[in-house]
């Protein structure tokens, strides 16, 4: 590695049903890897139903807390292990969501978006409906949500905030509209002290790109926004994934310390080569 490893807090179980491994491998991975903290933030219940084939059961949240507080425990000597959740947002479900965040003393709780209305837009079995939708529409969308989020106040941090470009889809280049709906998306991140996830996951998706835009990282760091690392692993081989390549854009926009968190308390660990 180029970088001294910093905290890695996106990791997920086979609860959420599209991720593999024990939270125990996703530790001792870590430890192979040099890094010294790491959080799993598995995909959180949801009232109704809602997603339910992509994220734990509320049943199965205790199971889930258990494991991590074993592992937290049991390699506490030789890694930090952080609870945290991947809560997503999703207009009228707030009230059941922030119930769910207030029952637990998270390190950290990361608020994500994955719908737009009834669409999963980042959802393979769903990819067809990008030839239906208009893609500038769908970007001013999913910013505005993205900035929703943040404005609610629920979360600590945004997760992957550019999701919308998994597939490949590009906003127009140059567009006006787009290029203002990212604007008040990073206000509204700044307005409400959220922390922006720079995330490694989508040099494995068929974008190829970290998350977010360098653009968007750019901006963020000009506005003085900071940033934490995800490598959003749902198997243990991903844990710390693309960490130097997501540094490296952190560093060239400025940026020379990321977030780490307790019970929802900030701290800064700097970002230092090796």
């Amino acid at each position: 590695m180029k970088y001294q490893p910093v905290p890695d807090y996106h990791m997920h179980t086979p609860r959420c049903n599209h991720a593999v491994g024990e939270v125990r491998e996703y530790a001792e991975v870590a430890i192979q890897r040099g890094l010294k903290e790491i959080g799993m933030s598995d995909h959180s219940p949801m009232p109704n139903g809602f997603d339910a084939a992509w994220r734990m059961a509320l049943n199965e949240l205790p199971n889930y807390l258990q494991e991590v507080e074993c592992v937290r425990d049991e390699f506490s000597e030789k890694l930090t292990v952080r609870v945290g959740l991947e809560a997503d947002f999703h207009p009228g479900t707030e009230d059941a969501v922030q119930a769910m965040i207030d029952g637990y003393a998270w390190d950290y709780v990361m608020g994500s978006v994955h719908y737009i209305g009834d669409w999963a837009f980042d959802n393979p079995d769903e990819e067809e409906r990008w030839a239906e939708v208009n893609i500038e529409d769908a970007y001013c969308d999913y910013f505005d949500l993205v900035a929703r989020s943040a404005s609610t106040g629920m979360f600590d941090m945004i997760g992957h905030p550019d999701l919308i470009k998994k597939f490949g889809q590009r906003a127009p280049v140059g567009s006006v509209r787009v290029d203002n709906a990212e604007s008040l998306m990073l206000e509204a991140v700044k307005a409400s002290g959220t922390v922006l996830e720079i995330s490694s996951a989508g040099l494995r998706k068929p974008v190829g790109e970290i998350y977010p835009h360098s653009r968007i990282v750019k901006k963020a760091a000009a506005m003085g926004i900071p940033f934490y690392f995800g490598s959003d692993a749902h198997a243990p081989h991903e844990v710390g994934h693309g960490m130097d390549a997501c540094l490296d854009i952190l560093q060239s926009c400025g940026v020379d310390e990321v977030v780490a968190f307790e019970k929802r308390q900030r701290r800064m660990v700097a970002i230092r080569e090796i």
